[in-house]
C-alpha cells in the first residue's frame, strides 16, 4: 500500500524558512512554501547594499530557482493573513490552504517602540528593498546638497544611524568609508568635512551583546574612521525635519535610518498562550508552539527556553538554520512513531564588520579583531551565499573595491512619475 505524503505548509523564505525546506524528506512531505517576497534575501549584506557597494541582485535569490530541483516543492507570492487552528487550514491573499503540518518562520520586522512619527519618517534595514531605499535616498541627498541654501544644508549634511548593534555599527563603518574615498569624487563641490555621520545608542556600549574587547575595538574603529559615536543616549522623536532626544538636544537631519531593535511579525489566529515579549511565538524543544500539536515556528520568531539560554536563543541566521535542520530530522521522527531530538544550540560565535581592514570576532574560545578578523568575516559570509556564481560576483566586487577604493554601482533607481 502506498503512503500519503503529508502536507507542510512553510510561511517565510528566510533563513529557516530555506532550510526547513531543503531538509525535509521528499518522500514524506509535500511542501508548500509561502512567502511576500519571491526571493530569499541575505540579510547580513543588506548594509553593503545600502552604501552602493554590492548590487541587491548579488544577495537575493529567486525562490523557484533555489528548488527547481525539489519536485516535492510548490511555491506561492501572497500574504498569511490568518490561521485556523481546528482546521488546519491558513488563510492568504490568493486563497486558503490545508495543512497536515504548520511551520512558521516569518523572522522579525523593525521596533519603533510605538512611537509613529518616528516609524513614518525614519529609513529601516529589514528587506533589500530598504536597502535600495536607502542607497536612493543617500545619493539624491548629496544632488540636493549641491543647489541648496546655507539653511537646508545643514540638515542635508547630518546623518544620523540609530542603534549600535551589528546593523547600526556595520552601516556607519562603510558611510564614513564611501564618505572619505568616494563620494568627494563623484561630487567635488561638497566639502565632506561638513558631512557628519552620527552613531546614537542607548545602552553604555557599541555591540552591547558582544565581548568587551569587540565593544571597545568597535568604538575605537569608528571614532577613528570619523563617525561620531554617542553611547547612553536615547531618542525620543523624528518629524523628517528634527531629531529631538530625552536630554532635551535636537539634530536638524533629512537622514535618520533606525536600527534600534526589532520585534516579531504576527499572524492572526495562533493561540494567545504562545505569545511572549518581543511579539515572539513560544515554542517547546523541538520548535512545537505552545498549545498546538502540529505548529512549529523557527528562526528569529520563535522564542525557545533552555538551561543554556533561559531568555531564549539570540535572533541569528546560525539559530534558524540549524533549528531548521533539527525539526526536518524530528518531523521525519514523528512520522515513524521515533523519539524526537531536543534542540540545543552550540554557539559558534558572533562577528561584525567595521570598514575595510577592520572587524570583530567573538569565538567561544577566543576574541580578535583587525585584519585578520575582516578576513575571516569575509570568508564566512561568502560561504554562505546560496550559489557559486553570486559567491564569484561579490568576491571580484570586494576585491575591486579594496583595489580601487570604489565601485561602479551608484544608481539612483526610482520610478519616473511623468505621464
Amino acid at each position: 500500500m502506498m503512503n500519503i505524503k503529508k502536507k507542510i505548509i512553510v510561511v517565510g523564505g528566510g533563513f529557516a524558512g530555506l532550510q526547513i525546506v531543503r531538509n525535509l524528506d521528499e518522500q514524506m512531505f509535500d511542501v508548500l512554501l509561502i512567502d511576500r517576497l519571491n526571493h530569499h534575501q541575505f540579510q547580513p549584506l543588506f548594509y553593503q547594499v545600502a552604501t552602493s557597494q554590492l548590487e541587491p541582485s548579488s544577495i537575493s535569490f529567486p525562490l523557484r530557482n533555489v528548488f527547481k530541483r525539489k519536485n516535492n516543492v510548490q511555491i506561492r507570492m501572497a500574504e498569511v493573513l490568518n490561521v485556523q487552528t481546528d482546521k488546519n487550514t491558513i488563510i492568504t491573499s490568493i486563497g486558503n490552504f490545508e495543512y497536515d503540518y504548520l511551520i512558521i518562520a516569518i523572522g522579525c520586522k523593525t521596533n519603533f517602540f510605538g512611537n509613529d512619527s518616528i516609524a513614518k519618517n525614519s529609513l529601516t534595514l529589514k528587506t533589500t528593498y530598504d536597502a535600495i531605499m536607502i542607497r536612493n535616498h543617500i545619493l539624491k541627498t548629496f544632488e540636493n546638497i549641491i543647489s541648496a541654501n546655507e539653511e537646508e544644508k545643514a540638515a542635508l549634511l547630518n546623518l544620523v544611524i540609530v542603534g549600535a548593534g551589528p546593523t547600526g555599527v556595520e552601516l556607519s563603518g562603510a558611510f564614513a568609508e564611501i564618505k572619505k574615498y568616494i563620494l568627494p569624487k563623484d561630487y567635488p563641490g561638497i566639502d565632506f568635512s561638513t558631512f557628519n555621520i552620527t552613531l546614537l545608542e542607548g545602552s553604555k556600549n557599541t555591540l552591547n551583546s558582544m565581548s568587551e574587547s569587540a565593544r571597545i575595538a568597535s568604538r575605537k574603529y569608528l571614532t577613528l574612521l570619523g563617525v561620531n559615536v554617542r553611547t547612553e543616549t536615547v531618542v525620543e522623536n523624528y518629524d523628517g525635519n528634527i531629531l529631538a532626544l530625552t536630554n532635551g538636544e535636537t539634530i536638524h537631519t533629512k537622514t535618520v535610518i533606525w536600527a534600534a531593535g526589532v520585534t516579531g511579525n504576527s499572524i492572526e489566529g495562533l493561540p494567545e498562550v504562545a505569545h511572549t515579549f518581543g511579539n515572539r511565538l513560544k515554542v517547546d524543544r523541538i520548535n512545537r508552539l505552545e498549545g498546538t500539536k502540529n505548529i512549529f515556528a523557527l528562526g528569529d520568531i520563535a522564542l525557545m527556553i533552555t538551561p543554556k539560554y533561559p531568555k531564549g536563543h539570540p535572533q541569528l541566521a546560525n539559530v534558524a538554520i540549524n533549528q531548521a535542520k533539527n525539526l526536518a530530522k524530528n518531523l521525519k521522527s514523528l512520522l515513524k512513531n521515533k523519539e524526537t531530538t531536543e534542540f540545543e544550540y552550540k554557539d559558534l560565535g558572533s562577528m561584525a564588520t567595521i570598514g575595510t581592514n577592520k572587524a570583530v570576532v567573538d569565538l567561544p574560545f577566543i576574541q580578535f579583531k583587525g585584519y585578520f578578523a575582516w578576513v575571516i568575516w569575509m570568508f564566512l559570509h561568502l560561504m554562505l551565499i546560496l550559489s557559486v556564481r553570486n559567491k564569484l560576483i561579490i568576491f571580484i566586487n570586494w576585491a575591486w573595491a579594496y583595489i580601487s577604493k570604489d565601485t561602479s554601482l551608484r544608481l539612483i533607481l526610482t520610478p519616473d512619475k511623468k505621464d
